[in-house]
C-alpha cells in the first residue's frame, strides 16, 4: 500500500507541466503566489486530484489528524434589516408580514436552553432593525453575561459592529472595547463576501465597504477580540477574485495573528434575489462541488501556515461533501448550530442542527480522531477512535429540531400571524 507521501508523489507525476511545480513547492511549504492560487482554484481532473492530495499532506503537517467541533447555538434575534443586500435572502423590511424581532427575554431563554444542552458558545447575528435603541447591542451582551456567564458570546459581525458603533456615535475601536469590557468574546469575520468593492457594489452598493470591513477586524484583534474570516462565493465572482481575497487574509493575519479560523461559504442560490429576480447579468447558482473542494484545498495552501483552522460549513454544503472536505485540507466541522436561519432562508436543505453524536461519527467514518473545543480551538474533550467513551448528551436525543427548537419559517409565521 502506498504512504501518504507516495501517493502525492505519484499524483504530482501525472499533473500538468503548469501546476506540478507549484503544487511540489507547496509541499514544501511554500505559499502559492496570487497568480498561482488563481490557476489551482481552476484545476480539473488530474490536476484537481493533486491538489487535494497535496493539501491533505500539508493539513497533516500543519495540524495532524484531529477534527474538531464546536458545541453552539445560533440566535438570529431579527431578519427585519434596513439593507438590501441582493444575495440575501433572510432579511425583511419593517413592514413585511414575515418579519420578527425576539425579545431580550426570549433570547435569554435560548440562551440558557443552549447551556443546559452543553453548549459553550453562543453566536448571535441578524438584521440590523430600523431606529433601535442606541445601546441595542450592549445591552445584549449585558443582559445574556447576567444570564449565563459561562457561555461565549461570539458575536455581531462586523457590518452590525459598523451600526452600533453609528448608533453610538463611537469609533469602531471604541465600540467594540466598550463591547468587550460587557462581555462580548470574539466577533465572527461575516460580512466579508469578496474582499473587492467591485464585487461588492454589485452584490449590494450600501454594503460595509471593504475597507470598513478590514477596519473592524483589525480593530478587533488590537483590543484583544479573536475573530474568524469568511468568503461567500460562487455568485458573479471569479477564481482571482478568491485568490486575492485569501491572499488580503493571509496578510491580515501576519499582521495581527487575530484569526482563528477561516471558512468557506458556498452562495445559496434558491431563494437569494439576486439569482431569482435575475438582477445581475451572468448570476451563477452556487458554486460547485468541485468549486468547493478547490476552495478548501486552495486555503489550506495559501492560508494554513498561519491560520491551521480551515473549517468546512455543513449547513451550506450539507454534511456528506463536508465528510469528504475533510480529505481536501479541512480539520473542523463548525457548530452544531441547534439553530439556523440565514442560509435555511436562502433554500439551503441541510438543516439546523448537527448533534454531537452525528460529528463525532462523521469524523471518524472520515478516519480522523473527533475533538470537541471551545471558540478560540481550546480542546474541550479528545474523544477515542473507537467511539466507546461517547457519552449520551442531552443534545443527541433531540429527534425533530424544528419541533423542539424552533424554525426560521416558523418565525416568520408566527410574525405573519401576530400582523393578521
Amino acid at each position: 500500500m502506498r504512504t501518504g507521501e507516495q501517493l502525492v508523489e505519484a499524483l504530482l507525476a501525472e499533473a500538468s507541466p503548469t501546476l506540478a511545480p507549484v503544487l511540489e513547492r507547496a509541499v514544501t511549504g511554500r505559499v502559492p503566489t496570487v497568480q498561482e492560487a488563481e490557476s489551482l482554484l481552476a484545476a480539473r481532473g488530474r490536476d484537481l486530484l493533486a491538489l487535494v492530495a497535496v493539501a491533505d499532506h500539508v493539513r497533516r503537517v500543519q495540524v495532524g489528524d484531529a477534527v474538531s467541533y464546536v458545541v453552539n447555538r445560533n440566535i438570529n434575534f431579527t431578519n427585519v434589516c434596513v439593507m438590501s443586500c441582493k444575495f440575501c435572502a433572510f432579511s425583511r423590511t419593517r413592514r413585511s408580514s414575515e418579519g420578527y424581532y425576539l425579545d431580550t427575554a426570549e433570547i435569554i431563554r435560548r440562551a440558557r436552553e443552549a447551556q443546559d444542552l452543553g453548549a459553550t458558545e453562543l453566536c448571535i447575528q441578524a438584521g440590523l432593525p430600523p431606529d433601535p435603541p442606541n445601546n441595542l447591542y450592549i445591552d445584549l451582551i449585558v443582559a445574556l453575561k447576567a444570564a449565563v456567564p459561562n457561555l461565549h458570546l461570539h458575536a455581531l459581525s462586523p457590518e452590525e459592529i459598523k451600526y452600533g458603533a453609528g448608533l453610538r456615535g463611537l469609533p469602531v475601536a471604541e465600540f467594540l472595547a466598550e463591547a468587550k469590557a460587557a462581555g462580548l468574546g470574539s466577533v465572527p469575520g461575516t460580512s466579508a463576501e469578496i474582499l473587492d468593492d467591485s464585487v461588492r457594489k454589485r452584490l449590494a452598493g450600501s454594503r460595509i465597504s471593504t475597507d470598513e470591513w478590514i477596519e473592524v477586524i483589525t480593530s478587533a484583534h488590537r483590543v484583544g477580540l479573536p475573530t474568524t474570516a469568511t468568503i461567500m462565493y460562487g455568485h458573479v465572482d471569479t477564481p482571482g477574485d478568491w485568490a486575492r481575497h485569501l491572499e488580503l487574509l493571509r496578510r491580515l493575519q501576519l499582521e495581527s495573528g487575530g484569526f482563528t479560523e477561516f471558512v468557506p461559504l458556498s452562495f445559496v442560490h434558491s431563494e437569494a434575489p439576486l439569482h431569482v429576480k435575475r438582477m445581475l447579468p451572468g448570476v451563477r447558482p452556487g458554486p460547485s462541488g468541485d468549486d468547493a473542494i478547490r476552495m478548501i484545498a486552495v486555503s489550506r495552501l495559501v492560508l494554513g501556515d498561519s491560520f491551521r483552522n480551515i473549517q468546512t460549513s455543513w449547513v451550506k454544503e450539507g454534511i456528506r461533501l463536508s465528510q469528504w472536505l475533510l480529505a481536501c485540507g479541512a480539520n473542523d466541522l463548525g457548530g452544531t448550530l441547534i439553530n439556523e436561519s440565514i442560509s435555511l432562508a436562502a433554500g439551503a436543505g441541510h438543516g439546523q442542527l448537527q448533534s454531537p453524536a452525528d460529528l463525532r461519527r462523521v469524523i471518524r467514518d472520515a478516519g480522523r480522531l473527533p475533538v470537541q473545543r471551545n471558540t478560540r480551538y481550546e480542546p474541550v474533550r479528545t474523544f477515542s477512535a473507537d467511539g466507546d467513551d461517547d457519552p449520551c448528551e442531552a443534545l443527541d436525543g433531540v429527534d425533530d429540531p424544528d419541533a423542539r427548537f424552533g424554525s426560521y419559517h416558523q418565525l416568520t409565521k408566527r410574525a405573519a400571524r401576530g400582523r393578521a
